[in-house]
């Protein structure tokens, strides 16, 4: 449930009457609001608007504070989810500096550590390119060593037109582990 608008807490309810649910979630009926706000202060916890809309305005007794942490948090785990399996795609050319391979596969990593899947895809596009098609092979190779305890390999090598590609899969022990070695390194280095 994302919270898209400001809900009305305590005072701020403009309503007379109000359908309590406590904070146990029983039904108590229509009640007068004065009551219902005596009832949440009587038990530390606020009066909180859930449903303006209904007839009367539906109420709940809880504790504000710790209900809007918990509905943040469920918003950003569903965020996480919904990231993580996207399929990224970076491209390479068979005769890629070593340094621009190096900062591809720090990129790669990124992805493959926050969960996502990334398709590493050789360009061949001249003529004379496409007869070397081998090197294509032996740099894939290199990403997969580069990027090993970080991702498997999901689809093998495959040549599809221009393109020689292979997709990776992020490796979930493997990056627990790397995760572990980084606080590692971080508490050793404090």
């Amino acid at each position: 449930m994302a919270i898209r608008r400001e809900l009305a807490v305590n005072e701020r309810i403009r309503a007379r009457e109000v359908l309590l649910i406590d904070h146990e979630g029983k039904n108590r009926g229509v009640v007068p609001l004065r009551n219902a706000l005596t009832l949440a202060r009587e038990q530390g916890l606020d009066l909180v608007e859930v449903d303006p809309s209904a007839n009367p305005p539906v109420c709940r007794i809880l504790d504000y504070g710790k209900w809007r942490y918990q509905q943040e948090k469920k918003e950003r785990e569903s965020k996480k989810r919904r990231h993580a399996g996207e399929l990224h795609e970076v491209r390479l050319r068979p005769n890629i500096g070593v340094h621009d391979l190096k900062f591809k596969v720090r990129n790669m990593e990124r992805l493959l550590m926050e969960g996502g899947k990334v398709r590493v895809a050789v360009r061949f596009r001249r003529g004379r390119e496409m007869e070397h098609t081998d090197r294509g092979y032996q740099l894939l190779d290199q990403v997969k060593e580069l990027l090993q305890g970080i991702g498997v390999v999901e689809s093998p090598p495959a040549m599809e037109g221009q393109f020689l590609s292979m997709i990776l899969a992020p490796d979930r022990k493997g990056i627990v582990q790397r995760q572990l070695q980084k606080e590692e390194a971080k508490k050793s280095g404090v």
